[in-house]
C-alpha cells in the first residue's frame, strides 16, 4: 500500500469512526469543522485517485443515526445533507455558479441552521402519521410515538388548504433553558453532562420512553415541504403555507435578491442569533424556485441548490478572577474558573470547568489573565487559551492545583492512570459525605422524597452523618428545624419508609460504591444474590461477573474492607432494608444460556429489544454489540444489517430467529 493510498484508507476509518460518535452515540469527539475539513481533503485525494474508488467510502453516503431499538422506514424522498462552508468567498462561489447554469433570474432563501437533529413528519390528510429520523437518508428510525409528545409539532394540521399527503422536514431541538435545567440535574447526580443541546435533543429522541421524552420539553422548527401536490411552486410560498396549516416555521427566514442581500443577513444573524431561545450553528442558502431547484439537480450526496454557511466557533475573551476546588461524593476534585460575566452562545457564562491538573498547566493560567472561551459547536464553555500579549508585569500569581483537599484538609491522590486527583477522607469530608447522601436518596436509588437543600439541613443539624442516619430521623426532631412543619416531616418519613421495599439492585447502587452504576449494581446483584455474599467476594469472583472489570472489583473489595461502611450497611439491613434479590426476581434467574455471548440485530414481532436483552441476562446469557469470533449466535429479527450478516457468514456465526430463542428457552 503507497503513501497516498495509506491515506485515503486511515481517512476513510477515522470518518467512520466519527459518523458513528455523533449520529449513534450523540458524543462527538471532533467539532464540525475539522470533520469537514477531513472529508473535503478525502474527497480532494478520492478525486485525483479514482483508482482508490470504494463505495463504501464515507463521501459516498450520509452518516447515518440509526439505532436498533426502532422500526425502520424507508425514506420516500431521500434525505440528503448540504454542502457546508466557512467562508463568504465559499457563498460567493456558490451564487456565481447557480448564476452561470440557471442564466436567468432567481431568488435564495436565506434561514437559521438549527443545531438539532433531523425529522421529516409526514401527514396524511391533515394527520401526523408517521415521524422518521434521517437515518442513513435512505431509512431512518420511526421515532412517531416521541414525536408525538412534542407540543410544536400538531397532530392535526389547521384549516383545510393541505395537500392529502405532504412530508414536512426539520430539526427537533431542546430550548438552552431547558438543556441548562437538564444538566443541573445530572450534574447534581455526578452523572455525564450533555456537551450540548443537539446531542441532548437526539439522545432524547431516541428513548424508548415516551413519558421521559415528554418530560424534556423539546421543540421543532419546519424548513422543507415536500409532495406531490404542493400550494406553492416556491420554496417560500410552502413554508408560509406550513406555517398557516399550525407548523412551527422560524420567523427569521428572507428571500434575497442579491449576494449583498445574502452577506447582510449573514453578518445579521452571526451576532443576533446569540440572543435565541434555541441553539444555531449557521446559516442555510436555498434557491427559492422548485422548477429552478430541479434544472440544478443533486450530486450523490448534496443537493446542488442549497449550501450551509457555517459560523465560527464562538469564542470570547473574558478576564479569570479566581479557580476554585470542589469535591464531588466520589471525592473527584474539579477546577472551575470563576469569570468576569461574559455573553456566550445565547448564555452568560461566569464558570468554565477546567476539568483537571493537566488541562491548567498546558494552559499555563495566572489570576487576572483574559483568556478565550469557546462553545465550538456550542458546548458547555471551555477555556480554549490565553491572550499572553495582556499580561501585564501587575499579573495574578500561576494557577496550580492544589495538594490538600479544600473542604477537609486531607492530602490528595492521583491514582496511577488516571488524570483526576480525589481526597481519599470518604467518611470525613463533608462535601463527599452530603453528596452520598445525595445519592442514596436519588430517583434511580432510593426515591426518597428530599433533595439537596434538605440534605444540607440535616447534616448542618448534626441529625445526619451518613445515609444509615436517615432512618433514625424522627418527627419530633424534624420539626425543631426551621420551615419544617408536622406533614412536611411525615412526608419525609413515608418515603423512608417506602424505600425499604425498594429492591436489592437499586439499594446496591445507592450505596454509592465508586464506578458502581446501575448497570453493574443489576449485574453484581443477580451474580451474588444477596449483600453478605457480595462482601465475602474474592478480586477474581467478581471479576468473573458480567461487565466487571479489574477497577470495578477492586472498589468494590475496598468498600466493603472498611469496617465503617460494613456498619453501615449492617444497619441498613437491620432496618429493613432489601439486602437480597427478592423471591420473585430470583425465581426468574436461570442458567439456560450460561457462557453464551448473543448479538441481537433486526425488529422483531413478539418482543422489544430491550424485552429479548432482559431475557438474555436473566437467563445467564451476555448481551454483546459487535459479531466477533466469540459471537455464540446472533437473535436474528427482519431487516437485519447487511453489514452483520455479511460478518456472520464469514465468520460461520449462526443466525437464530426470535420463533427459535423462544423455543430454545422453554425446552431448556
Amino acid at each position: 500500500m503507497n503513501e497516498i493510498e495509506a491515506r485515503i484508507v486511515a481517512l476513510r476509518r477515522e470518518l467512520e469512526q466519527h459518523n458513528y460518535n455523533y449520529y449513534v452515540l450523540s458524543a462527538p469527539t471532533i467539532s464540525d469543522r475539522e470533520f469537514d475539513e477531513k472529508m473535503k481533503e478525502l474527497e480532494k485525494l478520492e478525486a485525483e485517485h479514482p483508482e482508490f474508488y470504494d463505495a463504501d467510502s464515507p463521501t459516498q453516503r450520509v452518516g447515518s443515526d440509526l439505532t436498533k431499538e426502532f422500526r425502520q422506514v424507508a425514506h420516500r424522498y431521500p434525505m440528503l445533507s448540504l454542502g457546508n462552508t466557512y467562508s463568504e468567498e465559499d457563498v460567493r462561489d456558490f451564487y456565481e455558479r447557480i448564476e452561470r447554469t440557471l442564466g436567468e433570474p432567481f431568488e435564495i432563501v436565506a434561514e437559521l441552521k438549527f443545531d438539532g437533529t433531523s425529522i421529516s413528519l409526514i401527514y396524511e390528510g391533515g394527520r401526523l402519521v408517521q415521524a422518521v429520523t434521517r437515518g442513513d437518508g435512505v431509512r431512518g428510525d420511526d421515532v412517531t410515538a416521541n414525536v408525538r409528545t412534542i407540543r410544536s409539532i400538531p397532530l392535526k394540521l389547521h384549516g383545510d388548504s393541505f395537500p392529502d399527503e405532504v412530508e414536512v422536514r426539520g430539526e427537533i431541538l431542546l430550548p438552552w433553558a431547558e438543556f441548562e435545567r437538564l444538566n443541573k440535574e445530572r450534574e447534581a447526580q455526578e452523572e455525564p453532562l450533555f456537551a450540548n443541546p443537539r446531542n441532548a435533543a437526539s439522545g432524547t429522541l431516541k428513548q424508548q420512553n415516551p413519558a421521559i421524552v415528554a418530560e424534556r420539553k423539546l421543540d421543532a422548527y419546519l424548513y422543507y415541504v415536500l409532495g406531490e401536490d404542493l400550494p406553492s411552486d416556491t420554496h417560500y410560498g410552502n413554508l408560509e403555507a406550513a406555517r398557516s396549516w399550525g407548523l412551527k416555521v422560524s420567523d427569521a427566514i428572507k428571500v434575497c435578491k442579491s449576494l449583498s442581500e445574502i452577506f447582510d443577513y449573514i453578518n445579521y444573524w452571526d451576532t443576533e442569533r446569540k440572543n435565541l431561545p434555541v441553539a444555531t450553528d449557521g446559516i442555510v442558502l436555498k434557491v427559492n424556485s422548485i422548477r429552478q431547484q430541479q434544472i440544478l439537480g443533486f450530486t450523490a450526496k448534496n443537493p446542488r441548490w442549497a449550501i450551509a454557511y457555517k459560523f465560527q466557533a464562538e469564542r470570547e475573551r473574558t478576564r479569570l478572577n479566581s479557580v476554585s476546588f470542589q469535591v464531588g461524593r466520589t471525592g473527584a476534585i474539579t477546577p472551575v474558573a470563576n469569570l468576569e460575566p461574559v455573553l456566550l452562545a445565547g448564555t452568560v457564562v461566569k464558570r468554565a470547568s477546567l476539568h483537571n491538573a493537566d488541562i491548567i498547566e498546558g494552559l499555563d493560567l495566572h489570576i487576572g489573565d483574559q483568556v478565550f472561551v469557546e462553545k465550538g459547536g456550542e458546548i458547555i464553555p471551555k477555556i480554549v487559551g490565553v491572550d499572553v500579549e495582556a499580561r501585564s508585569f501587575m499579573q495574578g500569581e500561576k494557577v496550580r492545583f492544589i495538594t490538600k483537599c479544600p473542604e477537609c484538609g486531607t492530602p490528595l491522590v492521583r491514582p496511577e492512570g488516571e488524570a483526576a486527583h480525589y481526597c481519599p477522607n470518604e467518611a470525613g469530608c463533608p462535601p463527599q459525605i452530603k453528596g452520598r447522601i445525595e445519592h442514596f436518596t436519588t430517583r434511580r436509588a432510593m426515591n426518597i422524597n428530599m433533595g439537596p437543600e434538605t440534605v444540607e439541613d440535616l447534616y448542618n443539624a448534626g441529625l445526619i452523618h451518613n445515609i444509615a442516619d436517615l432512618y433514625e430521623l424522627k418527627a419530633a426532631d424534624l420539626m425543631r428545624l426551621e420551615r419544617w412543619a408536622e406533614k412536611s416531616a411525615r412526608n419525609l418519613l413515608e418515603s423512608l419508609r417506602a424505600s425499604k421495599d425498594v429492591p436489592f439492585e437499586r439499594v446496591l447502587y445507592g450505596l454509592g460504591i465508586r464506578y458502581v452504576g446501575e448497570t453493574v449494581a443489576k449485574k453484581l446483584a443477580l451474580t451474588f444474590k444477596t449483600i453478605d455474599r457480595l462482601r465475602e467476594a474474592t478480586l477474581e469472583e467478581l471479576t468473573a461477573t458480567p461487565d466487571v472489570g479489574e477497577r470495578i472489583a477492586a472498589s468494590v473489595v475496598k468498600y466493603f474492607s472498611d469496617p465503617r461502611n460494613v456498619e453501615i450497611v449492617e444497619r441498613l439491613k437491620n432496618y429493613g432494608l432489601q439486602m437480597e434479590v427478592g423471591e420473585e426476581t430470583a425465581a426468574l434467574q436461570t442458567e439456560k444460556l450460561k457462557g453464551l455471548s448473543i448479538v441481537i440485530s433486526g425488529t422483531f414481532a413478539h418482543h422489544s429489544r430491550d424485552e429479548y436483552k432482559e431475557m438474555i441476562e436473566r437467563n445467564g446469557g451476555k448481551n454483546v454489540g459487535s459479531v466477533s469470533k466469540k459471537t455464540s449466535f446472533i437473535l436474528a429479527g427482519e431487516n437485519m444489517g447487511p453489514s452483520k450478516l455479511e460478518k456472520a457468514a464469514a465468520l460461520g456465526v449462526k443466525l437464530m430467529t426470535e420463533d427459535e430463542f423462544l423455543k430454545m428457552l422453554e425446552d431448556a
